[in-house]
């Protein structure tokens, strides 16, 4: 990877002695991104596969859902500028869910919440924010990006004497990937940090690419292909809720588990239906297809095929405050999920390559 180059930007901050990086270059660390270092923007999939797949998924895999960027320094201060086509305003979710970003100081002892970068009301096509820590001293630092919003560029600025080198590695080089609906893609956490899939990540340092497009998660073969494609640890498939209908799921989703399975003989593969806050009538069908596609799994001889019951990831005495809108969960609801999810993947990754202690 070609090593960043220092930029000058003209800023309002009092600080005037800044240095800006491209993070598309060393010694930054871009995840859960398709490619980044050589593509004009930022995307999630390949653009011939996105345009494939479905309109949607083209518009949906510019969105940065998962994408982080690691990196360390012993700057006072980060500044980050971000460059956006545009701003995504939603009623059923923050600006610092939808655009904003979050940042995390990274150590033996996990990965911690440090700030949040809130864009103002007004915000047009981007912003640039300052993020203070107490002291000058090395810190190794993980940016999440924006779930809900495009991103043409970004540049991290320190203090110009300022360190600026590689961020901690992830313990596996093999990431995580999670397909599915708008609840995958992170609606409606109130900041990306806040994702289930953010969550596992930091609990076990664990890499992923979030493959969630919002209503637009429905197997199609050009990006279910694309996905078998992927090296990775592990595959959760979480895309019940935008299935039209339980004719339609039992079309595609055991199908889908054939061609990622056929590619992937040994990787653990969850199968997940729908999260809900109360029982539903009309997902039952929904959730029995993919009970059908996990037995009929295990009764082909799979031995590292796991099955999650989405009615019961809010269940207990906060059962009714675990979504904002009685679908999309709120931090509570994505707390849960990450809790379920993540510990079937502990079991299953246990007696895979992972290796090392988790961070919890």
């Amino acid at each position: 990877m070609e090593q960043s180059k220092p930029y000058r930007f003209e800023m309002s901050f009092e600080e005037k002695d800044l240095l800006f990086y491209d993070i598309r270059q060393a010694p930054f660390a871009v995840y859960g991104l398709y490619d980044a270092a050589n593509q004009p923007v930022f995307r999630r999939l390949p653009e011939d596969v996105a345009a494939a797949t479905s309109e949607n998924v083209s518009e949906l895999a510019l969105d940065t859902a998962g994408g982080r960027v690691r990196f360390s320094t012993d700057s006072p201060y980060v500044v980050i500028k971000a460059v956006m086509p545009k701003v995504c305003r939603f009623d059923h979710m923050p600006l610092t869910g939808t655009t904003g970003m979050d940042l995390y100081v990274d150590s033996d002892g996990g990965s911690h919440y440090h700030q949040t970068l809130r864009p103002s009301l007004d915000v047009t096509d981007g912003y640039e924010l300052l993020l203070r820590f107490e002291n000058e001293k090395m810190r190794s630092l993980t940016l999440n990006l924006p779930p809900y919003n495009h991103l043409d560029a970004l540049y991290i600025g320190v203090h110009k004497t300022a360190r600026v080198e590689k961020g901690r590695p992830y313990r596996n080089a093999k990431p995580l990937v999670y397909y599915g609906s708008s609840i995958t893609q992170g609606a409606c956490a109130s900041r990306p940090g806040l994702s289930y899939e953010n969550i596992i990540a930091r609990r076990y340092n664990l890499d992923y690419v979030n493959l969630g497009f919002s209503g637009s998660g429905k197997a199609e073969l050009p990006l279910v292909d694309y996905m078998a494609s992927m090296d990775m640890l592990a595959f959760v498939s979480d895309y019940d809720y935008n299935a039209s209908d339980a004719a339609y799921l039992g079309e595609t989703h055991y199908r889908m588990y054939e061609i990622i399975r056929a590619a992937h003989p040994d990787i653990p593969y969850v199968m997940v239906s729908a999260p809900k806050d109360r029982p539903f009538d009309t997902f039952i069908d929904r959730r029995d297809v993919v009970i059908d596609s996990y037995r009929r799994a295990c009764e082909q001889g799979d031995k590292n095929v796991y099955y999650i019951d989405g009615e019961g990831m809010f269940r207990g005495p906060d059962a009714d405050s675990c979504t904002v809108d009685g679908t999309h969960p709120n931090d509570l609801g994505m707390m849960k999920m990450a809790d379920s999810i993540g510990k079937v993947l502990e079991r299953a990754l246990r007696y895979t390559d992972l290796g090392g202690e988790t961070n919890e």
